[in-house]
């Protein structure tokens, strides 16, 4: 029995399709390729917008009709924070969500025994812990990413997300290692921690994230370990002296910003202030010279004026990220957001945005041009063209080399050269050692 995964959302769902996957493969089920029809259609969905419930339906749809005799499953944060919703879609055979999908081959053979539609979307509790789960790889993929930890505490003001995943949880240090020592039996040379909230790791088991950060640079043969989005309040200056200490650590920090200004800020229920996140920016770029400090800002929250925006953009400015994600602010029922007064207008919101990627595009180059002539290793991931083969530095600069050999998986000593749009071209520095040409897999 062939089954195919769709996941929508955020790395903590490309993690956790791979598990699912693998835990049904572990079942006698197989793998359907990407254009052959399946048995099992399986969507991992993703609540954090209105518009990703709605890619979420569609997604189901297209299934459905791409695989009209296959049981279609519905599983993930959009199925956990709206159940009602995702069960009133007809083309949903099972329906589960974030707290027992551990089920779904029990549930995937049940409903082939029964034809009984299943929908069983079990709420989180007080005192969950964390679920068991743990992956060989990602294929495809030349870094392996690795879920340490689940759940948020905090509840920003527009955030559905503490309701879909539950509260903190944290994977014990022990399963951490053993996953992070499999990844590296398997050729993985890099390694990409993710959470939900991934600074508040081990709050509940007395530890913190530079224990798990500790935990994963200890394996032999990880020779990068990387950081997914982070919370900015946990960063203290002795969590930072302590994460500085770890060489194999990647000087990369995607630091969730929102705004940079202080009024938005509290209104969204963010627990910090410009001051503080721009003292955590300056402590990370001592510590980690020339690191890539990256973020989220939004626009266009319920309240923000043009003086609010103002203020955030010359936040920006004088951060200077390597790199910004913009979006607008999107309603999403069932927060606190989606019900305050002085919602901004679509038209205001979209101005707003299109001024703040030009800006963050301005850093970005600027960023680039920082990287000229620098010797950096690279891991290089895929050929994106004849004799164009496409990686990252450690700090995440996307970089391109001209080469007829094969480059795919491989880590190179480079010197970085022209800049693009894109980011810069590099040349192969030839190394006699194989500190510069290590392989993965």
């Amino acid at each position: 029995m062939k089954v195919k995964f769709l996941t929508l959302g955020c790395k903590v769902n490309q993690y956790e399709s791979q598990a699912m996957l693998e835990g049904l493969l572990a079942q006698g089920f197989q793998g359907a390729g990407e254009n052959e029809e399946a048995d099992v259609a399986v969507v991992n969905s993703c609540t954090v917008t209105a518009q990703s419930d709605q890619k979420a339906r569609q997604a189901l749809r297209r299934l459905k009709r791409q695989n009209p005799q296959a049981v279609i499953v519905v599983t993930g944060c959009w199925s956990q924070a709206f159940p009602a919703e995702a069960a009133a879609l007809p083309e949903a055979d099972i329906v589960l969500g974030n707290a027992n999908r551990s089920s779904l081959g029990d549930r995937i053979l049940e409903y082939l025994s029964t034809k009984q539609r299943i929908v069983d979307v079990a709420p989180h509790s007080q005192g969950e812990t964390f679920e068991p789960m743990r992956v060989k790889g990602l294929s495809g993929h030349t870094r392996a990413f690795l879920k340490i930890e689940d759940g948020c505490n905090r509840f920003c003001a527009y955030c559905i997300i503490p309701y879909a995943r539950g509260r903190v949880r944290s994977k014990p240090l022990a399963s951490l290692r053993a996953e992070v020592e499999g990844l590296a039996a398997g050729g993985y040379r890099e390694v990409v921690l993710t959470g939900i909230n991934l600074p508040a790791y081990g709050q509940e088991l007395g530890l913190t994230l530079c224990d798990a950060i500790e935990a994963a640079c200890e394996a032999e043969g990880i020779l990068r370990v990387r950081l997914g989005s982070l919370e900015p309040e946990r960063l203290t200056p002795e969590v930072i002296a302590r994460m500085k200490l770890q060489p194999k650590l990647c000087p990369q920090f995607h630091l969730s910003l929102q705004s940079g200004c202080d009024a938005t800020l509290q209104r969204m229920n963010r627990h910090y202030t410009g001051d503080e996140y721009r003292a955590i920016v300056e402590n990370l770029r001592n510590a980690f010279p020339n690191c890539a400090i990256t973020t989220d800002i939004m626009v266009g929250f319920p309240g923000e004026d043009e003086e609010e925006f103002q203020a955030s953009l010359a936040f920006a400015q004088k951060i200077a990220f390597a790199k910004a994600h913009v979006f607008a602010y999107s309603r999403r029922p069932g927060t606190v957001a989606s019900r305050a007064p002085h919602q901004v207008e679509n038209r205001v919101k979209e101005e707003r945005g299109r001024r703040m990627v030009e800006e963050a595009e301005k850093s970005r180059q600027a960023f680039f041009r920082a990287q000229l002539g620098r010797r950096e290793p690279v891991l290089f991931e895929r050929e994106i063209a004849p004799g164009i083969w496409e990686g990252r530095t450690v700090n995440y600069t996307p970089v391109r080399v001209k080469s007829r050999e094969s480059l795919a998986g491989e880590i190179r000593e480079t010197l970085i050269g022209e800049d693009e749009d894109w980011g810069c071209w590099c040349r192969l520095e030839e190394s006699p050692t194989e500190k510069g040409r290590q392989k993965l897999g």
